[in-house]
């Protein structure tokens, strides 16, 4: 029988899937579109993307949806290690069914896993901060820490080096330029800036950063200054900049990189670290190249996330999908 997503009283099993599932649901995802669904079997976590939910001008690829659909992907998956339920993770499983990007199968009780508690605890209070950081460095120790993090989820971290600030900051401000002018782009910005206040989605522009002097400029989601946050009084001198990293460009590759950018941000919050992913020079294919030359040639760049101690003021709340329109049941 398939049925939404109720709350209502399920076998254990599915009631530890469902509850994986509603956790996921906290993950970031470019521009907030949240492009994923969840199929819950007696015994198995379906994640599938949402292809109506792509980004067809910024991201016409799927990179950014695989990377959105990965960081859910995870949280599920440490929400599950940490009340003690074992499962496998098959990965872009049935070559006949694109969409479906990962099957999480149960394999019993297992032992709790004290570092995923942390990581599940970090998932309602992470929130992409875009206000500037503080001067107060990000350690060397917390930075071993996230690339730990990060190199556990099959990808890799690459510290951008005070030599190479002057690259980042021009291709991501020359991405930004580009995209900026193109109608297309600004059309779909308007569309996800521009949600109806019921569907759970999107960045709003009360919650968007107004533009100010920064080391790496961030995206202007408010063009034409409609955002409602102040960038507060510092410049993100302390801020570390890391790129995430891999060996392939394909989608196997893009949806680890979104396991490990899930890893990272909630490793990063559980430290009282303020985060920031940056897809700009992502988005844009010769930044992109700027972005591999950066590193030595050595990977495909995946993300840019900007790393920092945050003002101590919270942020408002991130819109959320209902559970009810992402959650299925067939148990």
């Amino acid at each position: 029988m398939i049925q939404p997503s109720t709350g209502r009283e399920q076998a254990p099993t599915v009631r530890m899937l469902e509850a994986a599932a509603r956790q996921s649901l906290h993950a970031p995802s470019v521009f907030n579109t949240q492009p994923w669904r969840w199929r819950i079997t007696p015994d198995a976590l379906e994640l599938r993307a949402d292809p109506e939910r792509q980004l067809g001008t910024t991201d016409p690829d799927g990179r950014l949806l695989a990377l959105s659909c990965g960081a859910a992907l995870h949280h599920a998956r440490v929400s599950l290690a940490a009340v003690g339920w074992g499962v496998t993770v098959a990965r872009l499983p049935d070559a006949d069914d694109p969409a479906l990007l990962a099957r999480l199968r149960t394999t019993g009780p297992v032992e709790l896993d004290i570092t995923a508690g942390r990581l599940v605890d970090a998932i309602p209070r992470r929130r992409t901060d875009r206000r500037a950081y503080s001067d107060r460095p990000v350690s060397d120790a917390l930075l071993s820490l996230l690339r730990a993090a990060v190199e556990a989820e099959g990808t890799q971290l690459h510290v951008v080096r005070p030599d190479q600030m002057p690259m980042l900051a021009v291709s991501t401000a020359r991405a930004a330029d580009a995209e900026l002018a193109d109608p297309a782009y600004l059309e779909e910005l308007r569309r996800w800036t521009d949600r109806p206040a019921d569907s759970g989605d999107g960045v709003p522009t009360a919650t968007a950063v107004r533009p100010a002097p920064r080391r790496v400029p961030l995206r202007d989601h408010a063009p034409g200054g409609a955002a409602g946050l102040s960038p507060g009084a510092d410049f993100d001198r302390g801020a570390a900049y890391v790129i995430l990293f891999g060996p392939r460009d394909d989608r196997t590759a893009w949806l680890r990189g979104g396991e490990a950018l899930s890893a990272l941000l909630l490793t990063a919050t559980a430290e009282g670290l303020a985060t920031a992913p940056i897809s700009d020079a992502i988005e844009v294919a010769w930044p992109r190249r700027m972005m591999r030359d950066l590193l030595a040639g050595v990977g495909e760049p995946y993300l840019v996330v900007r790393v920092g101690w945050g003002p101590d003021a919270e942020l408002p709340p991130v819109p959320r999908r209902m559970p009810t329109n992402v959650i299925e049941i067939d148990a």
